[in-house]
């Protein structure tokens, strides 16, 4: 008997020193557990906030390599465009180094969910579809859709194109979306590059190839023998930097910045800067948009 209870008597009290500890743990350590709930949340939420970027001492920009005048590689091997002027200024500001990424038109989304990049500056239209997805910062250019077209088959109506007939797209991009959308009995030929459907295009491929209205006159313009004969295709949109969603610390620091840079007709600058030498100043007031306002 003496046996027994020595036993219920040790049992007893490893239960009273257990239910003790853990009060003493849900009382007294309630901030540091919820601290590392919190530090998992973020952890799991597949981006670095603003904080976290700024420690580290540099931002993961995922921009064109292949999209001159918004996003190229130059000859030295250096990110050069419109997009590029815009994402070196915010290095400068948050005080850390830029990384630019290439990124595909189709990846862009992935790249913000994965964590490949903090960013995107990549031509990227804001589209409902889209926000569902990432979140947008305030704009910084107006866009809408637009066709290119050889020459001497001039393409200035989307009843023109015939059931044989092919238009060039991006994979990922909003023309691609508004084609299959609007006139789905259109054959679309896809690309996944831009330099994949401008070396198609320039090869014969399709009656004519959509897309930004600024890339398809950017093209018509340096190529000899094609024209834009739909300059507004569908609604106007606008251009605006994208980050991972739920990352509101990044989101709410580029849109502050998007209006303070307005306040010295920053974009104007940059659009003077990268873009002036294929569009010319006529197109200048009607692609950019300063301080996020689009009115």
């Amino acid at each position: 008997m003496k046996k027994k209870n020595l036993v219920k008597r040790i049992a007893t009290l490893g239960l009273t020193l257990s239910l003790s500890a853990g009060l003493l743990a849900g009382c007294g350590n309630s901030t540091g557990a919820a601290d590392k709930s919190s530090d998992a949340t973020a952890s799991n939420a597949g981006f670095r906030t603003l904080d976290e970027i700024k420690e580290s001492g540099e931002i993961n920009i995922g921009v064109f390599s292949d999209k001159a005048p918004f996003g190229y590689v130059d000859e030295n091997g250096e990110y050069q465009g419109y997009d590029v002027y815009f994402g070196n200024k915010l290095g400068e500001d948050l005080g850390v180094k830029v990384n630019y990424v290439s990124t595909e038109a189709a990846s862009r989304v992935e790249y913000l969910q994965t964590g490949k990049v903090d960013l995107i500056l990549a031509n990227f239209t804001v589209t409902d579809e889209r926000a569902e997805q990432v979140d947008f910062a305030l704009p910084y250019m107006n866009v809408a859709l637009g066709v290119v077209s050889h020459e001497d088959n001039v393409i200035t109506s989307l009843d023109q194109i015939g059931e044989d007939d092919q238009v060039i797209v991006i994979s990922g991009t909003t023309a691609e979306t508004y084609l299959t959308e609007n006139k789905p009995e259109i054959k679309l030929q896809k690309f996944d590059t831009y330099a994949a459907a401008k070396s198609a295009f320039e090869n014969g491929t399709g009656v004519a190839w959509a897309n930004d209205n600024t890339e398809v006159i950017a093209f018509a313009k340096e190529n000899p023998g094609y024209t834009v004969g739909i300059e507004e295709l569908g609604e106007k949109d606008t251009i605006a930097p994208a980050v991972t969603k739920g990352n509101d610390t990044l989101k709410n620091w580029i849109n502050e910045e998007i209006e303070t840079l307005g306040q010295d007709k920053f974009f104007h600058k940059d659009y003077e800067a990268t873009l002036t030498d294929t569009y010319g100043a006529d197109y200048e007031d009607t692609l950019v948009v300063e301080g996020g306002k689009t009115e």
